[in-house]
């Protein structure tokens, strides 16, 4: 992989992680459209990396705030808003670890195809638009139970299916639960905390066990690049989500999945 193509891709991941427009439609792009090879394992453990500090860096405070918040629970029996959220994070996870466990292979040999990922990017671009649509926008993530929790965590296992979109599922959720705009982005963010430590984990103990050839230059501009991207990403999404809506990425999704068709339809 040349440094363009780590830079290409790195940008695309920061950018996709964290809007509701999938980035797995677009990470196979570059390799449907313009023939590049697979990036292979260390740059998916660097990428995740970038993200991950990306996001992390941005929330400081508040997951300073909920990770004290949670030990305070558990080991001096001390209960806060800040708590709550931290376990209802943790309740929200669960879903998705188990859904990837289970069907991670079923994925990888049956839905991981242009197709599927048209077809997926068009049908949750709608169901994100009829849901914003319909929100009533009157629930901030405190308020957040153990069964909204677990619907925005089974949304999120859904997300598992190339094209669905993790952040894309998991606002639509929220929003169909009456949360506002920013709330369903800031859970959304926060939630995507342990899910990408879990899978760059798991990346980086097959990078280890396979003891594939590593390029370090490579490496540093996918980390770099995606922390920059994916970090001006979310800064830029709260900002305008709550004035744009959801509409402009519903219209995008819609455009990138009917490009997609038109795509494999030529071939």
């Amino acid at each position: 992989m040349s440094h363009f193509e780590a830079f290409v891709l790195a940008l695309i991941q920061g950018l996709t992680e964290f809007l509701p427009i999938s980035s797995s439609a677009h990470l196979i792009l570059p390799s449907q459209v313009l023939g590049w090879d697979d990036q292979g394992l260390a740059f998916d453990v660097a990428v995740h990396v970038g993200t991950l500090a990306a996001v992390v860096l941005y929330f400081r405070k508040e997951v300073v705030a909920l990770l004290s918040a949670w030990v305070a629970s558990i080991f001096k029996r001390q209960h806060s808003a800040e708590s709550k959220l931290a376990w209802m994070i943790a309740l929200a996870t669960i879903p998705a670890c188990i859904f990837g466990l289970l069907m991670k292979d079923f994925i990888e040999l049956y839905l991981r195809s242009a197709w599927v990922i048209a077809c997926t990017t068009i049908i949750f671009g709608l169901l994100l638009w009829w849901v914003d649509k319909r929100a009533t926008q009157q629930v901030n993530e405190y308020q957040t139970g153990w069964k909204q929790a677990l619907f925005i965590g089974l949304a999120q296992a859904a997300a598992i299916i190339p094209g669905t979109s993790r952040s894309g599922a998991t606002m639509t959720a929220a929003l169909h639960l009456g949360f506002t705009r920013e709330a369903a982005a800031r859970f959304s963010f926060l939630m995507s905390i342990p899910i990408i430590l879990l899978a760059g984990s798991y990346l980086t103990l097959k990078l280890v066990t396979s003891g594939a050839p590593i390029d370090v230059s490579g490496l540093g501009i996918g980390l770099a690049v995606s922390f920059v991207s994916a970090y001006a990403c979310i800064h830029v999404f709260l900002k305008l989500v709550t004035r744009l809506g959801m509409l402009p990425f519903v219209i995008y999704r819609l455009l990138l999945g009917v490009g997609l068709f038109a795509f494999l339809l030529m071939q």
